[in-house]
């Protein structure tokens, strides 16, 4: 996710107050000294924190702190967001696009992997870097269907009677304003052949306000199936307020789903991936995926070997039941689906 500006003034002609969440978004934690500090950190994480953010950006909203237990470097909530020093080692198997999505791209901020459904760059802003990300050295700037670039991303699709279903994906595709993003997807509406649309987000859990009032008119009143697949990676980040967002979401008439990603430290034990399921699906969330790590550059520490992982998932089919076991995957660049995670398959 790139640092990318958010513009949190409203449109010239306008006076209205920037709605509470991008007003969180913009008070987002960037230095590492305030982040050490807030969570009472040992002062020697100081040094390789500062290194690690000038490699790839530290943003941390307050929603997120809030979960963070003071003083705990290993907490599961704290890691993901945590700049380390093993971010600059080398790994062999790690890149800077581990999926492939450069060679995917059909269009202005379009990339199209698998049949039938194309996924829409629409930012490069996010409202928490999240360390593992595979996207952290994506080039958003060449890359990103922005505003001055949705039409030519629109003419591209119409001219594919084969989509049926557009993700949109980022970054963060929530953080863009609710006008930019009616506009975009009145601009889908109007393709016969677009009966889908597909919300990748991580912000109604990294800043809940962000599910308001504005967002569910819009969302609610598209004639595409909506769509929301959430990122949620440990039970804690399900707080009072996120599942109060999530409830706004469901009574729009989406459809939620969540995809995890296995990460060393953090949810990589059987315990907190069945309390995982079982929170989501308090909340009326389907777990949906449990992807290994995709193999970025700067994110080799979080690695959690396919052995592990199958072993993880076994006893989640054990103790649970099927309906709340996520699909055990992996993302190869090239390949027409994801990857499903077997025993045989390693």
């Amino acid at each position: 996710m790139a640092d990318a500006k958010l513009d949190i003034v409203p449109p010239a002609g306008r006076h209205d107050k920037p709605p509470r969440w991008r007003e969180e978004l913009a008070s987002a934690v960037t230095d590492p000294e305030e982040l050490r500090r807030r969570l009472d950190l040992p002062e020697t994480l100081l040094p390789g924190m500062r290194r690690a953010a000038r490699l790839f950006p530290l943003r941390v909203p307050e929603a997120w702190i809030a979960r963070i237990r003071p003083g705990d470097p290993a907490d599961p909530l704290l890691r993901q967001v945590l700049p380390l020093d093993r971010e600059a080692e080398a790994r062999p198997g790690f890149g800077p696009d581990p999926v492939g999505d450069l060679s995917a791209r059909i269009g202005s901020g379009i990339l199209q992997k698998y049949a039938g459904r194309a996924l829409l760059i629409a930012t490069g802003a996010c409202a928490v870097h999240c360390r593992y990300c595979f996207r952290r050295q994506f080039p958003y700037a060449a890359e990103t269907a922005s505003r001055a670039r949705f039409r030519n991303a629109l003419e591209a699709l119409g001219k594919r009677p084969d989509i049926r279903e557009v993700i949109l994906s980022g970054g963060d595709p929530l953080s863009l304003s609710d006008d930019r993003l009616a506009e975009l997807v009145a601009g889908l509406e109007a393709i016969p052949s677009i009966r889908r649309l597909r919300i990748h987000t991580r912000l109604p859990v990294a800043v809940p306000s962000r599910v308001d009032e504005r967002l569910l008119n819009w969302l609610g009143a598209t004639r595409m199936d909506v769509v929301v697949v959430l990122h949620v990676n440990h039970p804690r980040e399900l707080d009072g307020p996120t599942r109060e967002a999530i409830a706004g979401l469901r009574g729009s008439g989406a459809v939620l789903l969540n995809q995890a990603v296995l990460l060393a430290g953090v949810n990589d034990s059987e315990d907190a991936l069945l309390d995982l399921s079982e929170a989501l699906f308090d909340c009326r969330v389907m777990p949906y995926y449990l992807h290994m790590l995709d193999p970025v550059e700067g994110a080799a520490h979080f690695f959690v070997p396919s052995e592990r992982a199958v072993s993880l998932h076994a006893a989640l089919m054990r103790r649970l039941p099927g309906f709340l076991v996520p699909r055990l995957v992996r993302e190869l660049a090239g390949t027409p689906h994801k990857i499903p995670v077997t025993a045989a398959a390693q």
